[in-house]
């Protein structure tokens, strides 16, 4: 058995199935009424090359720390966010403050083996609570990635790199925590939110 369609009955077919696609398209590209309102990162979300923050991930135009390390290397946090998914986002950027070309240490990514093997990162770093008596590592995802800027290997002279890192969040009411990076020495910060 074979279904024929006339010409007229094709031109239907075909008219209906453009105007489905529009309606399927012009719903897609909704943007639900505020333009100016930009996602938040999520813990699964893993950002490399150090894309800039928005101002929705609290950058501060103070820092609220800097803290150096070898070879000219310059920390600065601007901003360390409670998430209502359980955990912190520190935001800054680390910067080259020398004349030369600064390879990155690869201390800077701590000695866990499951971070290693995915390449430079800042997957040493961790938060301090000293009056609660722990420490927070740098969260992963399910491939076992750090949730931290990756992807970087060298400086140059002057240059700046935007970098973020996620860690699990102290209990509420916790918001002095100290900041460690392997070769930079530590800073206490304040967690906002």
């Amino acid at each position: 058995m074979s279904i024929r369609f006339t010409t007229k009955a094709r031109r239907g077919v075909v008219a209906l199935t453009v105007a489905a696609g529009l309606a399927l398209g012009v719903a897609g590209c909704g943007g639900g009424g505020d333009d100016d309102e930009k996602p938040k990162p999520s813990a699964s979300t893993s950002k490399t090359g150090g894309s800039k923050p928005s101002a929705q991930e609290g950058q501060a135009s103070e820092p609220l720390a800097e803290v150096k390390g070898p070879s000219g290397l310059l920390l600065r946090i601007t901003s360390a966010v409670r998430d209502s998914g359980g955990f912190v986002t520190v935001s800054g950027d680390l910067k080259n403050d020398s004349s030369e070309v600064v390879v990155i240490p690869a201390a800077l990514s701590g000695n866990e083996t499951e971070i290693i093997n995915n390449g430079r990162s800042l997957g040493g770093a961790t938060l301090v609570d000293s009056k609660g008596k722990k420490r927070y590592y740098v969260l992963r995802d399910t491939d076992g990635r750090p949730l931290t800027t990756t992807g970087f290997s060298s400086i140059k002279p002057g240059e700046t790199i935007d970098v973020f890192l996620q860690f699990p969040a102290p209990p509420t009411g916790t918001n002095d925590v100290s900041f460690q990076l392997p070769l930079f020495s530590s800073a206490a910060i304040q967690i906002s939110g």
